[in-house]
């Protein structure tokens, strides 16, 4: 009787094995299914400076913001992630990449030796990126300059490190939709939309997140505890900008300043310097999408000690 407890439970827990195993295998975008495509390398530098890949990649302590040497530490309740290079250094960076590498980890979040990237890397966002944009990008970075250090490794504890897990957390966060325009809206709404939402993944910093590392969706935008525990990032809906006006907005994304005469500072000025090279055009379609925004009430703010 116990051994043919033994053998069902040894059957059940390979057969549960299995099935989580073909659960997370990571996906991969083939490069049979890219079509054709020359790249626009002054889209790419558009796309580069909205995805705001010089934020987090540029490597800290110098003033170039093209050297994407990678390095910069983001803390989380998860450990300690090293944002890597993505230099085109073919031994540091991503020089031995393909197209089809590139364009998988924007939209898969999937590494070119087949692992799970952490969602630190917000492909979250960038899985709604256009496919056109993305080969621009990569294009793009392939023209700057060439980075030869290599980042630290993440400073992960178990289990969070196991990145088999990913697979789970992306069948819950990762939905795969591509960017769809709205019906009835504007091409500048829509046009911020895809700014905001895919290209500048705002919602990444300015909404709350569940004990998984997941969007609160409910209270998309509304703000909430700094991921990295420095503080707390404002809320982006009317309930949180709905004294400030369109031109406001686009002002802040040119300059970094606010209404009342104040810079942003920390992570945001870093996004500013992104923003601040996009076309006026763009940092207004931007401010039109955040202007429709309905007010959503987001955590409540702790008093300060």
């Amino acid at each position: 009787m116990i051994r043919r407890f033994i053998v069902v439970a040894l059957v059940i827990g390979l057969a549960g094995f299995g099935v989580f195993w073909w659960l997370t295998i990571p996906a991969r975008v083939l490069a049979s299914a890219l079509p054709a495509h020359t790249p626009d390398l002054a889209n790419g530098q558009t796309v580069f400076n909205a995805g705001g890949c010089a934020s987090c990649h540029a490597t800290p302590a110098q003033p170039d913001r093209l050297k994407l040497g990678g390095g910069l530490p983001i803390t989380s309740p998860f450990g300690t992630f090293y944002v890597p290079n993505i230099s085109p250094d073919p031994a540091a960076g991503i020089g031995r990449w393909s197209e089809a590498d590139f364009v998988t980890a924007l939209q898969k979040g999937t590494s070119p030796s087949g692992a799970h990237y952490f969602p630190a890397f917000p492909y979250t966002s960038y899985q709604h990126m256009k496919l056109d944009d993305a080969r621009d990008l990569f294009g793009f970075i392939k023209t700057l300059p060439q980075v030869a250090a290599s980042s630290p490794e993440h400073d992960v504890p178990f289990p969070f490190n196991l990145r088999r897990n990913l697979g789970i957390w992306k069948l819950l966060f990762l939905d795969g939709a591509p960017f769809v325009a709205e019906a009835g809206k504007s091409p500048q709404w829509n046009r911020g939309s895809y700014l905001v939402n895919a290209l500048g993944h705002c919602a990444e910093c300015h909404s709350p997140r569940n004990a998984l590392g997941g969007i609160i969706e409910k209270q998309r935008f509304a703000g909430g505890p700094d991921a990295e525990g420095a503080g707390w990032v404002p809320n982006i809906t009317q309930k949180g900008l709905g004294e400030w006006s369109e031109r406001d907005l686009s002002y802040l994304l040119e300059t970094g300043q606010t209404p009342e005469g104040d810079t942003v500072g920390g992570s945001m000025a870093r996004v500013i310097r992104n923003t601040s090279q996009l076309s006026a055009e763009d940092r207004t379609a931007m401010a039109v999408y955040l202007k429709s925004l309905p007010a959503v009430d987001g955590p409540v703010k702790p008093p300060r000690k």
